[in-house]
């Protein structure tokens, strides 16, 4: 995902002096992103996001029962130092793979929309990757995500479109290797009979769908860590292929038809996702969407900035959008989580 805003900085840049007089003027002249202090932000964030990462990918084979403020704040972390002091490598293995996973294929959709601003000459900054405490019962991957704030206009196009795709896609391709190496090494779930009755499941997209049964993946499967990074950033990709607003799929929708018919395909798309949340809540499922929702609603209200140059995009554009398309359809889950009473 990323984030638009214009930001400029007034810097005096002397202009060579004439034979009769010297002058310094000030004009408009860009930041640059690639400081010193804002790479120290940037890995620093990343750091800690890897680190929160790990523990919560090696929580979910070692769970932690204490259900106390203290419990849940430090159990993890103190659980994985104890196992891992007392020689048992696999929880902090399972989660570094886990990290390891996610974050690449975070990296990949961040940097696509990176290197194509740098391609566009648009002034953008690095990845901010975002941690979440890996609180127990509060994340379920250790991480918010990951943004770039691009901080010119974009007025082309053409420009706009291949700076909103090229994040999907870049992460679409990363992703896809994992999801398949995820299902193909996946286990049958252990003591499936012996579930509480209030757990819940998680939901497979139509793509682990397919790889599953061309792989003949068993219909209930073990957690493992690079199944979990696939899913988890897929439902990020579905959700960044909403052609809602400044989202991805936003960028790509008003670059291939136009300002008219992104406002009103935004709304219906926001109309839509209203109906998914209260669905939810009616067949007393998590209101997954309800958050998103939101976020959606203030998406719509502060629009999409305009596009100066209005040039055609070309064949292999619109080809491109439709892959976009393909891969939403591929990701997107109606209903990722439901609780296993609902369904009784």
């Amino acid at each position: 995902m990323e984030n638009t805003e214009q930001s400029y900085r007034l810097s005096e840049v002397p202009v060579a002096p004439s034979t009769f007089d010297r002058e310094v003027v000030f004009i408009n002249a860009p930041e640059s992103e690639l400081t010193a202090r804002r790479i120290l932000i940037h890995t620093l964030l990343f750091l800690i996001t890897a680190v929160t990462t790990t523990i919560t990918g090696a929580s979910w084979v070692m769970p932690v029962t204490d259900n106390s403020w203290f419990g849940m704040f430090l159990g993890p972390p103190l659980a994985i130092i104890h196992e891992t002091l007392a020689g048992n490598l696999f929880p902090l293995t399972q989660g570094l793979i886990f990290s390891t996973t996610l974050l690449v294929i975070l990296a990949a959709h961040e940097f696509g929309h990176y290197f194509a601003c740098r391609y566009y000459g648009i002034r953008a900054t690095l990845p901010f990757f975002i941690p979440a405490l890996p609180i127990v019962g509060l994340t379920l991957f250790g991480t918010f995500g990951a943004v770039i704030k691009i901080k010119a206009p974009i007025t082309s196009r053409r420009a706009l479109f291949d700076i909103g795709i090229a994040g999907p896609l870049a992460g679409f391709a990363v992703a896809l290797p994992a999801s398949i190496i995820g299902l193909a090494i996946a286990k049958p779930a252990p003591f499936i009979e012996s579930l509480s009755p209030d757990g819940i499941q998680f939901w497979d997209p139509l793509l682990f769908r397919i790889i599953s049964w061309a792989l003949s993946t068993p219909p209930m499967i073990d957690w493992n860590p690079v199944y979990w990074a696939a899913w988890g950033t897929l439902l990020v990709t579905a959700l960044n292929l909403f052609p809602v607003g400044q989202l991805d799929g936003g960028h790509v929708l008003y670059a291939v038809l136009g300002k008219q018919v992104h406002k009103w395909v935004s709304r219906a798309v926001v109309v839509a996702t209203v109906t998914l949340s209260i669905l939810a809540l009616v067949w007393h499922q998590p209101p997954v969407y309800g958050v998103w929702t939101l976020v959606l609603l203030f998406l719509l209200k502060v629009g999409h900035p305009p596009v100066m140059e209005d040039e055609p995009l070309g064949r292999g554009r619109l080809i491109l959008a439709v892959v976009a398309l393909i891969v939403f359809i591929l990701c997107f889950m109606p209903f990722p989580i439901t609780t296993l009473s609902a369904g009784q």
